[in-house]
């Protein structure tokens, strides 16, 4: 009988397969939390299923994205702070989809690791199940692929996908109009975009992930990690008001791309900056990195991370939907004809 003991064996490549089976285990009560109508499938599978019908759908469109959380990954992996990294990555999909006037349904995971740690890939996985649950979509399933070489010591990187649907005929955006009023819901940090930007900042700044942030009660990098905020239950509540027109998640380009782009062609915006406060930690983001008003609209959410578009006289129902489940809605500007992008004063 052959000696099982010589040889190269995957393991001894260093991918721990064992580990990966644990990893399950350990992740199946938190994937269970997520469970919603129309989930019909446990996790090991070779794909994971969604019930439509049971959903209740009748003539549903899917509507899909996939995101990523950027390089806010790499303040986590170096503070060590993972537990809210997963919610970031859930939060980036699931705003996007809701900005086609769909629900989501269900989310999928892509964790891709150099050393599959369990407490780390467990805190990862649970704080995406946390950002599933809230967004009232089911964890069905994911992977988790070990790739020593592709990834040095315990970097990683995450990417996620979400499915949701809407009834035939009712997506967005809709037509907009001259003269509709674009309302902003507030942020509650940077979420997850300008990162490469903010790290050069802080390394300017000369402060330490573990000092206090000048802008706030917290040690740095726990401002700089507060996860990306959700806004699913706030669309999804105003979603049956008919004058609706369109809903634009502010990401990567900031207030000056993402907004144009639910608008019909030919249109444009005008926005007042004085209608609102830039956040503290957006002035201390422009003061240390001396960036201009125009390079903070164009990186960042500068403390607006979903925009409504919708008529002027439903413009008081929406404010009143919207304060009942606890947002401040501030009216930051108006559609216009002239096609342009414009911004008048000075932040508040």
């Amino acid at each position: 009988m052959a000696d099982q003991n010589k040889g190269l064996s995957y393991s001894a490549a260093g991918v721990d397969i064992d580990a990966g089976n644990e990893l399950v285990k350990r992740i199946k009560p938190s994937l269970k939390m997520t469970n919603r109508p129309g989930s019909i499938s446990s996790v090991g599978g070779f794909g994971g299923l969604f019930d439509l019908k049971s959903a209740g759908f009748k003539d549903p469109i899917l509507v899909a994205a996939t995101d990523g959380v950027g390089t806010k990954l790499k303040i986590a992996i170096e503070t060590k702070q993972l537990s809210t990294i997963g919610i970031d990555l859930v939060a980036m999909c699931v705003n996007d989809l809701v900005c086609q006037g769909a629900e989501p349904l269900f989310f999928l995971d892509y964790f891709a690791t150099g050393k599959l740690v369990l407490e780390d890939a467990e805190k990862i996985i649970g704080g995406i199940a946390e950002g599933c649950q809230e967004a009232g979509c089911a964890l069905i399933g994911g992977e988790t692929a070990e790739m020593p070489g592709m990834y040095q010591g315990k970097d990683f990187d995450l990417a996620g996908f979400s499915v949701g649907a809407v009834e035939r005929g009712q997506a967005f955006p809709r037509q907009t109009n001259d003269g509709d009023v674009i309302i902003g819901l507030r942020s509650n940090g940077i979420h997850s975009n300008g990162y490469s930007l903010v790290r050069k900042i802080v390394e300017t700044s000369g402060l330490k992930w573990t000092d206090a942030a000048p802008f706030e009660g917290l040690s740095l990098s726990k401002a700089l990690l507060k996860p990306t905020k959700l806004y699913v239950k706030q669309c999804l509540k105003i979603l049956s008001i008919s004058e609706i027109k369109a809903f634009a998640h502010i990401t990567g380009g900031g207030l000056t791309e993402n907004i144009v782009r639910t608008l019909t062609k030919g249109q444009g915006i005008e926005i007042k900056l004085s209608n609102w406060e830039l956040p503290p930690i957006f002035k201390w983001l422009s003061d240390i990195g001396d960036v201009n008003k125009f390079e903070m609209l164009k990186t960042f959410n500068c403390g607006i991370g979903m925009t409504i578009i919708c008529s002027p006289s439903s413009t008081d129902t929406v404010f009143s939907l919207l304060q009942k489940i606890g947002e401040q809605p501030i009216i930051i500007g108006h559609v216009t004809n002239s096609g342009k992008v414009e911004y008048y004063g000075n932040f508040g």
